[in-house]
C-alpha cells in the first residue's frame, strides 16, 4: 500500500506572518554568513600545506624542496604594533614573503619569564594574534621562544615546557605553525646542555603535536652548527637547527660550518639574520650578504630577516621616521628592509 507523504514537519510558509517569515528568513541568512565565514578560513588555511623535512631539507608533501624567506618581529613587549592583520597582509602580498617569525623574548624587560601573570598573559595574546593574522594571510608563523640574556636555556626550562604543551596544545591542527625552542643559546653554553633541554621540550610538543616543524638553536648564538651536527638528537622526526648570522661580523668562516653541518646531513633553518654587524647596528656589508643569500639559495635553506620595526638601528626594515604599521612605500623601508625585500 502506497503511503502518503508526512508533510507534519514541512515549513508552510502560508501559514506565516510577514514578520515571522522575515524572521526566519534573518536567522536562515545568518546561519548561511557563519558558514560562509568557517568555510573561508578553513580555505585559508587550507593554501598551507603541512610541510615535513627529508634529509637536510624542508619539503611539500609532494617531497619537493620549500624555502621559507620572511621576517621576524622585534620582541613582542616592546613592538606590539606590528603584529596586525593589515602589516602580515603587507608581507605576503607586497614584499612576497611567506613565513613570519614571532620574537617573544623571555629573560628582558617584560619578558615571558620576568614579567608578572598579567604579562604572561597578554604575550600569549599577542601570540595567538599572530597565528590568527599569519593564517588568514597566507604566512607559515614561527613561534620563537627568544632566549638571549639569558644564554642558557635551562635556566627557565620548566617554564619552556609548560609553554610549548601550551602551544602545541592550541596550534597542533595549524599546518603552517613551527616552534623554534631556543633563540640563541650563549655564554659558553655546551650542545650537550642545549640537547638536555631541547628532549624535555620536545618529548612536550610531540605529546601533542606528532608532526609539527621544531627548530632547536644551537651553541655561540646560534653558530656552531658543525657541533650539533656531530651529535644531532635521535627518535623525533621533523627537527631541524638553526642558523644565525650577520652578513657584517660573520663570514665565509660561517658558510664552511654551515657547509660542514649540512655534508653530515643536519637540516638547517636560517631563523633570523641581517647585513649589519653582530650587534644589529652598524654598517651593512651588502657584498657578504650577497654571498650568504647565493649560499641559502644553493642549498634551499629558509631564512628571516631581522627585525620588523622602527627602532633606530641598521637592522630594523623601517625608518626610524615612519609611524605606519603596514602600506609602506619604499621612502619607509630603511636600507636594510629595501635590500630584504628584493631576496624574496
Amino acid at each position: 500500500m502506497k503511503k502518503h507523504k508526512d508533510t507534519s514537519n514541512t515549513l508552510n510558509t502560508t501559514d506565516l506572518s510577514p514578520q515571522r517569515l522575515a524572521y526566519i528568513v534573518c536567522l536562515l541568512l545568518t546561519a548561511f554568513l557563519i558558514s560562509m565565514a568557517l568555510s573561508l578560513t578553513s580555505v585559508q588555511a587550507a593554501k598551507l600545506p603541512a610541510l615535513k623535512v627529508k634529509g637536510t631539507q624542508l619539503v611539500n608533501a609532494g617531497g619537493r624542496a620549500v624555502q621559507l624567506k620572511g621576517v621576524s618581529t622585534h620582541g613582542l613587549s616592546w613592538f606590539p604594533g606590528y603584529v596586525d592583520q593589515r602589516s602580515f597582509d603587507h608581507i605576503k602580498k607586497k614584499w612576497k614573503a611567506n613565513c613570519v617569525r614571532l620574537a617573544m623574548y623571555t629573560s628582558e624587560y617584560n619578558g615571558y619569564c620576568t614579567g608578572d601573570a598579567a604579562n604572561r598573559r597578554q604575550l600569549e595574546q599577542q601570540i595567538d594574534k599572530g597565528v590568527r593574522c599569519a593564517t588568514k594571510a597566507g604566512l607559515y608563523v614561527i613561534i620563537d621562544w627568544h632566549i638571549l640574556s639569558n644564554g642558557n636555556p635551562r635556566t627557565y626550562e620548566k617554564q619552556a615546557v609548560r609553554f610549548f604543551k601550551k602551544m602545541a596544545s592550541k596550534y597542533k591542527k595549524h599546518t603552517n605553525v613551527l616552534y623554534e625552542i631556543c633563540n640563541e643559546p650563549n655564554n659558553g653554553t655546551s650542545w650537550s646542555t642545549i640537547k638536555t633541554y631541547a628532549k624535555k621540550v620536545i618529548k612536550a610538543i610531540r605529546a601533542r603535536d606528532e608532526d609539527g616543524i621544531i627548530l632547536i638553536g644551537t651553541p655561540n648564538w646560534s653558530q656552531d652548527v658543525d657541533t650539533a651536527a656531530d651529535s644531532p638528537i635521535k627518535g623525533y622526526k621533523n627537527l631541524m637547527y638553526t642558523l644565525h648570522f650577520y652578513a657584517g661580523t660573520h663570514g665565509s668562516y660561517l658558510r664552511e660550518k654551515a657547509a660542514t653541518a649540512l655534508g653530515k646531513k643536519l637540516p638547517l633553518f636560517v631563523s633570523e639574520f641581517g647585513i649589519s654587524d653582530a650587534s644589529g647596528n652598524g654598517a651593512l656589508n651588502k657584498q657578504e650578504g650577497a654571498q650568504w643569500m647565493k649560499f641559502l639559495k644553493k642549498h634551499k635553506i629558509s631564512y628571516m630577516g631581522w627585525n620588523l620595526s622602527n627602532k633606530q638601528e641598521s637592522s630594523s626594515l623601517l625608518e626610524p621616521s615612519c609611524q605606519k604599521i603596514a602600506d609602506w612605500k619604499n621612502a619607509d623601508l630603511s636600507p636594510w628592509g629595501k635590500w630584504l625585500i628584493r631576496q624574496f
